[in-house]
């Protein structure tokens, strides 16, 4: 039982934190509303036209694909550092974690998310 009470102290001092700084937020924040507070900020200069722009979501698909490869690598130092511990088995799930990856590579390439229009 002696355990549960850390877990259940640092879950209660997270909350507080949390929500401690939600209403510090509320509390102290500007309360002024102009009509420069209701317009686009884009550094300083006057914007020309309309601010809303859709951009592609093709740079948020590779964006997102090389945050998947970087994973990849940060998990494939550690297992290349200790691969003579972790034996056959690792060298297993090794290859079942970059066959996952692959799969999904295939996938997203035959989706044609990996072309350029």
């Amino acid at each position: 039982m002696s355990d549960w009470v850390g877990v259940a102290l640092f879950l209660v001092v997270g909350v507080i934190f949390g929500a401690g700084g939600l209403l510090m937020s509320l509390l102290i924040q500007p309360r002024s509303k102009n009509k420069f507070k209701l317009e686009t900020y884009e550094c300083g200069v006057p914007t020309e036209g309309s601010s809303w722009v859709r951009f592609k979501t093709q740079y948020f698909t590779y964006a997102l694909m090389f945050v998947i490869f970087d994973v990849e690598v940060i998990y494939l130092y550690p297992w290349a550092v200790s691969f003579e511990d972790l034996g056959f088995a690792g060298l297993v799930k090794m290859f079942i974690f970059i066959f996952i990856l692959v799969l999904g590579l295939w996938y997203a390439w035959k989706e044609g998310a990996l072309e350029w229009r």
